[in-house]
């Protein structure tokens, strides 16, 4: 796994070894990841050259094809190759509203751009449902808590 820091990004938000671990944990086979930290700017010129929305998002996943896809994986499964970009600006936004520890919402992120490069998706209800029980279940590893529970909501 490559790291890059975008124009204008001076740090990473945690180490490198950190940011492995949490992409390693979410790998179902062999792959050839990029994850950059991208600036507001960049974020938002991707977010709106490739999904025709004009602002930064926390995290954009660009998965290079190659078959199979999750549902289909085997030993001989060719490597996923994809780019990560996250966008800590929005994610420190999103950290703080959420009331969450900023190093638990980057490794739900880190995790989710890492299953996107492997062909999951959330398109329907029921992709969304089991990509959030694969998230939450590898963040547990982690000690971290299920991101998709509404605070103030019964365990």
């Amino acid at each position: 796994m490559q790291i890059q820091l975008g124009d204008g990004v001076e740090a990473l938000p945690v180490g490198r070894p950190q940011l492995r671990r949490w992409a390693q944990a979410a790998l179902e086979r062999d792959a050839a990841l990029t994850l950059r930290f991208v600036s507001e700017a960049e974020g938002r010129a991707l977010n709106r050259e490739y999904r025709d929305q004009d602002h930064a998002t926390n995290v954009l996943t660009f998965a290079y094809p190659t078959d199979p896809v999750h549902e289909n994986v085997h030993e001989d499964a060719p490597p996923a190759q994809a780019d990560i970009l996250i966008c800590m600006t929005v994610v420190a936004a999103e950290a703080a509203e959420q009331n969450k520890s900023l190093n638990h919402h980057l490794a739900h992120l880190v995790i989710h751009g890492t299953l996107h490069a492997q062909g999951w998706d959330h398109d329907d209800e029921e992709q969304a449902q089991n990509m959030e029980a694969v998230e939450t279940q590898l963040l547990a590893r982690f000690g971290i808590s299920d991101p998709y529970r509404k605070l103030g909501a019964n365990s």
